[in-house]
């Protein structure tokens, strides 16, 4: 199975601060794998996810996504993989003047993809985050749970082979929690989407096999 992330005696900090937030990890998350990222406020989970997606430079160590290193990569070579990625925000990051049917398939609109091709995307993922009669509203005609599922819908909506999400259920009522597990439980089981939830709280309910990072002291290590 082939490695989707792979950290070498990865540190990270910002503005190459002597002062590390993550210090010598190393780990690997394969195809498909579904991984939680735990630790306590301020332990560096966002830090981690934000080099990830490369907005963060590491300051030590090797950082490779979807083989890409991200030490040294072209800005045109990391939009690349920023199209081919799925992140979910705490924040939403709605287009508040879209219908929530535009939001949900923004990535399409920036890649170009047919009228047909994002009619029949925006259809089936309202469908799967059960906003379907939502399609026309605005996202602050919405709930922040609705909200949130449509942020959700969008970072799926080019079947990313990667899913980022930093708290993606943080605020949310039990209902909307629910729905957005199953959607990326779904992901990652059927289409074998790689997923990577940074969280204060593994859900209780979840059904399919994950792996758990956990983020003390500026270290990475995993608990089996």
């Amino acid at each position: 199975m082939s490695s989707v992330v792979s950290a070498f005696n990865l540190s990270l900090s910002y503005n190459n601060s002597e002062n590390d937030i993550i210090q010598n990890a190393t780990f690997d998350i394969k195809k498909g794998e579904f991984v939680f990222i735990t630790g306590l406020s301020g332990s560096g989970k966002s830090t981690l996810l934000k080099a990830l997606y490369g907005e963060l430079i590491p300051k030590e160590g090797e950082l490779v996504v979807g083989g890409l290193n991200l030490n040294s990569i072209e800005k045109k070579k990391l939009q690349e993989l920023r199209r081919h990625l799925g992140i979910i925000f705490q924040d939403y990051k709605l287009i508040n003047e879209w219908s929530v049917e535009k939001n949900v398939v923004l990535p399409l609109i920036i890649d170009g993809y047919s009228k047909d091709i994002q009619k029949t995307q925006s259809t089936r993922l309202l469908k799967h985050v059960k906003l379907s009669e939502y399609a026309e509203k605005l996202p602050l005609e919405l709930s922040g749970g609705e909200q949130q599922r449509v942020g959700v819908a969008r970072a799926l909506s080019k079947n990313p082979f990667l899913i980022l999400a930093d708290e993606p259920t943080g605020n949310l009522d039990e209902y909307s929690s629910n729905v957005i597990w199953d959607l990326m439980e779904t992901s990652c089981e059927q289409l074998q989407t790689t997923v990577i939830v940074v969280t204060h709280k593994i859900p209780t309910i979840f059904s399919i096999p994950y792996r758990h990072l956990i983020i003390e002291n500026r270290e990475v290590y995993e608990i089996h």
